[in-house]
């Protein structure tokens, strides 16, 4: 048996406090990760409730919703009672959450600090597997005015060219720009490349009167940023 047929142990709940029936008669909030989860995928298998499957699925990424948003279609049916149709329940409720913050980080209009700037983009880079880079068009008054995808990679890294940069920059009629890229690897470290690209992007910038502001480096919750480095 391997960790994904691994059981854990639980007692038999209730029928008031089977997942469904719990948030009508208590609310959203009362319910576990393992009880919002159990909704998802609505059924155990023959050996399991939903909520036991649940917990098993959790218990394997240590609990961490984070890392659970980052599982695949093909790894979640690994576990037994997860076909697709359940795996892609769990992955599209997860896609949802990271959306909605998407949503939500539209009020912040004008970038102060680095956490501003942040919270601009970390929904974009949540559970990536890849490397991504992208930049924050500011107006004159450091209102956002739109963000733009520049490149897509793999796990070791990403190409952006400074004459797509500026080139939407421009089109965009721009006045600032704040540059952000993930690291997967969860080293939130700028390389030598990292620091190279930076340096050659400022220097357009101040030949084009389209100062780079920032250069973040995303990691889940946790970023890195070069003006707040000193690095600019």
């Amino acid at each position: 048996m391997d960790i994904y047929e691994q059981k854990i142990v639980l007692k038999s709940w209730a029928e008031a406090d089977q997942p469904r029936e719990k948030l009508i008669l208590t609310g959203r909030r009362n319910l576990t990760d393992a009880e919002l989860v159990a909704i998802l995928i609505s059924s155990g298998n023959k050996e399991e409730t939903a909520v036991d499957l649940s917990k098993r699925i959790l218990a394997f990424y240590e609990n961490d919703l984070d890392a659970l948003a980052k599982a695949s279609v093909k790894e979640l049916t690994r576990f037994k009672g997860i076909g697709d149709a359940k795996a892609i329940a769990i992955v599209a409720a997860l896609e949802l959450s990271v959306r909605r913050k998407d949503i939500q980080t539209k009020v912040v209009h004008k970038v102060s600090s680095s956490r501003d700037a942040f919270n601009i983009v970390s929904s974009i880079f949540a559970d990536l597997s890849h490397e991504e880079f992208w930049i924050i068009l500011l107006n004159h008054a450091n209102c956002v005015i739109g963000k733009q995808q520049i490149s897509k990679g793999g796990v070791a890294g990403t190409l952006a060219d400074p004459k797509i940069i500026f080139k939407i920059a421009l089109e965009q009629k721009a006045s600032n720009i704040i540059l952000a890229h993930n690291h997967p690897s969860g080293n939130l470290k700028p390389s030598v490349q990292d620091l190279n690209l930076t340096r050659k992007l400022i220097a357009a910038g101040k030949i084009l009167d389209l100062p780079v502001l920032d250069h973040l480096i995303v990691y889940n919750s946790l970023y890195y940023s070069f003006g707040d480095g000193d690095l600019l």
